[in-house]
């Protein structure tokens, strides 16, 4: 199974997708290390990306995620996934993907992002990231403001693994 952790940066998918992988024994991936030097640079400045930048980063998730499924792997992928088309582009399989998306105020994650040190995406990028999501209508909704740990639990309680 793929679980795919979505939402705007600052949300907690790195966090949360290393505690959730960790509890279930399985791998975790973060595709901010599939975007390229470039990708990173431009958002690092406060650029947000277009969707032709975001192109070959989806063609390589979509590669990974088609290779996890092929070899039958337990995956958790911490992953933005704004837009209705890249989910659409992400999830080969939906009886073996999953999308959990983490959701929190603008206010909650601002003040994340304000106290997160050397990572690129910066404050500057959160109203272009909260412009540019499409809430999901197809995946689990899970509130961020708990502690990690508790999110964890509320995942494993709510796909029932």
């Amino acid at each position: 199974m793929i679980i795919i952790l979505m939402g705007v940066s600052g949300v907690g998918k790195t966090t949360i997708g290393k505690l959730l992988a960790e509890s279930l024994q399985w791998e975790f991936s973060d595709a901010d290390n599939f975007h390229s030097i470039e990708n990173i640079e431009k958002m690092r400045g406060g650029i947000p990306l277009s969707d032709a930048e975001r192109k070959p980063w989806l063609q390589d998730l979509q590669a990974a995620i088609k290779h996890w499924l092929q070899e039958n792997k337990n995956v958790v992928l911490a992953c933005s996934a704004l837009k209705d088309s890249y989910r659409e582009y992400l999830v080969l399989d939906s009886d073996r993907t999953k999308l959990v998306y983490l959701k929190g105020s603008y206010q909650l994650i601002q003040q994340r992002l304000h106290e997160r040190q050397n990572h690129y995406m910066s404050e500057k990028l959160l109203s272009s990231q909260f412009e540019t999501l499409e809430e999901p209508s197809d995946a689990i909704y899970i509130d961020v403001a708990e502690p990690p740990q508790v999110i964890v639990q509320n995942i494993r309680m709510v796909l029932g693994i």
